[in-house]
């Protein structure tokens, strides 16, 4: 009986020196803004507070913050995740791909453990280059256009109902990207397990009764070069 209490103190005390790590863990990356929904509805300007993000498993040279613009190498694979959760938001991203075919994506409520060798949970909104279609024929065929980016669809576990399905998959219903080397912007608003996505000022797809509704975000790194700017999150009331 001894034995056995003597184990789970110990359990209990290595669970407990875990959380205390995760809870400790410092800021990765300082980059982007938070804005406040009444001062927007008010038309006044502010700065906002500082988005920091924590490492989850990737490397420390994977991602660097150059002038006004946050620079992914793309390796390793996995991602960074926002310091606090997100329940429904507005969030405004800019980005360009550097490589030909390049992967890479943002993740909406999102568990996102530090250290897990993994993409995590989620609702992923792909950013694919243009080209990722000619280089991946498959089969004689390859997928339409449109598949290229703005794709909606969960992850890790995390059921969706598609707006416009592939599979299960949600697709975009026009491709509006432009490629590599060209700033590309993403509004995306997230609210009660919904996800509307606009990709350069027009909205072409959307998910509903997302089973996770709260979580952290997700940067993807994904084998390949990736800019990221303008980041803004909003949250809802």
């Amino acid at each position: 009986m001894r034995n056995k209490s003597l184990f789970i103190i110990s359990i209990l005390f290595l669970f407990l020196h875990a959380m205390k790590d995760l809870q400790a863990q410092e800021p990765f990356i300082t980059f982007g803004r938070e804005v406040q929904w009444d001062q927007v509805i008010a038309g006044e300007k502010a700065e906002g507070k500082r988005v920091n993000w924590l490492q989850v498993n990737t490397d420390v040279d994977t991602w660097q913050v150059d002038g006004e613009e946050l620079v992914c190498s793309g390796h390793p694979i996995g991602v960074i995740r926002s310091e606090k959760e997100y329940e429904n938001f507005i969030l405004h991203i800019e980005w360009k791909h550097m490589e030909a075919g390049g992967n890479s994506g943002i993740f909406a409520w999102s568990s996102a453990v530090p250290g897990e060798n993994r993409l995590p949970d989620g609702v992923e909104v792909q950013m694919l280059e243009l080209e990722w279609v000619n280089l991946n024929i498959r089969n004689g065929e390859k997928p339409p256009d449109a598949y290229v980016h703005g794709e909606l669809f969960g992850v890790g576990g995390v059921e969706v109902l598609p707006e416009n399905p592939r599979g299960t998959r949600s697709k975009s219903v026009e491709n509006r990207c432009k490629g590599r080397g060209e700033w590309n912007t993403y509004d995306v608003v997230c609210v009660d397990g919904t996800i509307k996505l606009s990709v350069n000022g027009k909205f072409v797809n959307g998910i509903s009764k997302a089973s996770k509704k709260k979580g952290y975000l997700c940067l993807e790194s994904e084998g390949a070069e990736i800019h990221f700017r303008n980041i803004k999150i909003m949250e809802l009331p």
